[in-house]
């Protein structure tokens, strides 16, 4: 295999393109470093990978690349890269999300449609494509109908995949997340928060009343769905892809406490627009096309992203 990574330096892309080397496979990793959060944690993800002899590194936009140069030769496409965050996509930063979620999106499909070589594109989606109104478990066939804009762009990014396989037959499978946590976890999400404030013993925020509810994805999970994707999906699917733990914010935060050692200290503040109340995957597809089965129970996965951070804290 000889793949590009988009979104290398990321938290599911950093892992992607280590486990990748390890299998022997050939990759280059696209990244441009938005600033959403330190550039540093970034690097720190990207440690094991340098100087490996069968991963090259670009540092730049999907528009602003060659990506004919970088395509060449790929015979696969993990497509990762794309601006987070639900509650920094409304106003003015929308903008931001339009041009590295969907204007990125398109621009690489274009330049996969002309490399015969490639075998698989596979997009990493989100599970807040669903929004609040879908019957539980969310299965694929369900209406989405996202709740945030950044919901809105990944939805839209998944729907140009569509189309390009459907009139280009670009081989495009799209994989719908479900909050994945773990080693290297961006650190404005949920677990990385409420972890490091246990371990600091500090305070932290939990938006609404906490009944809440995920479907929590360890990431070596979430990696090994994404890379059977790239052999065994079917082009123009898309896939859930759950963990099967889904529980509540009260609940997480007990796991927590004895994982660490300690709950952490919350404060209570009222929710947050765009943030959907439940999630939970129908995996049934992905069982089926992938092989998918998650390995990693909830408080075992917890335990390794507390030893993480224990480590870098």
């Amino acid at each position: 295999m000889k793949a590009l990574v988009t979104g290398a330096a990321g938290f599911i892309g950093s892992t992607l393109a280590e486990r990748l080397v390890a299998q022997g496979a050939d990759v280059v990793g696209l990244d441009c470093f938005t600033d959403y959060y330190p550039r540093a944690i970034k690097e720190r993800n990207l440690i094991g990978l340098r100087g490996h002899a069968r991963f090259r590194f670009v540092e730049a936009r999907i528009q602003d690349t060659d990506l004919a140069a970088l395509l060449g030769d790929c015979t696969h496409v993990f497509h990762l890269a794309a601006q987070a965050g639900v509650r920094k996509s409304w106003g003015r930063d929308f903008s931001v999300y339009t041009a590295n979620n969907i204007e990125a999106t398109q621009i690489l499909l274009e330049a996969v449609r002309a490399v015969s070589s490639i075998e698989r594109l596979v997009y990493a989606s989100s599970s807040s494509v669903y929004g609040d109104h879908v019957p539980m478990p969310m299965r694929e066939d369900a209406l989405p109908q996202p709740v945030s804009p950044y919901g809105v762009s990944k939805l839209a990014a998944e729907q140009l995949c569509y189309l390009y396989y459907a009139n280009y037959s670009v081989p495009a499978v799209s994989l719908r997340y479900f909050t994945v946590y773990g080693p290297r976890q961006r650190p404005d999400m949920g677990f990385h928060k409420f972890l490091r404030a246990a371990i600091r013993g500090e305070s932290i925020t939990v938006f609404g009343d906490g009944e809440q509810t995920r479907d929590f994805t360890f990431v070596d999970d979430a990696v090994a769905a994404t890379i059977a994707a790239a052999s065994r999906g079917v082009p123009g699917r898309v896939y859930n892809i759950g963990g099967g733990s889904r529980v509540s914010i009260n609940e997480v935060l007990d796991l927590i406490g004895r994982v660490a050692g300690r709950r952490p200290l919350v404060t209570v503040d009222a929710a947050q627009k765009g943030d959907m109340r439940h999630t939970f995957a129908d995996t049934w597809l992905a069982r089926m096309d992938l092989g998918f089965a998650p390995t990693v129970g909830l408080e075992t996965g917890l335990a390794a992203e507390h030893q993480w951070l224990v480590g870098i804290l």
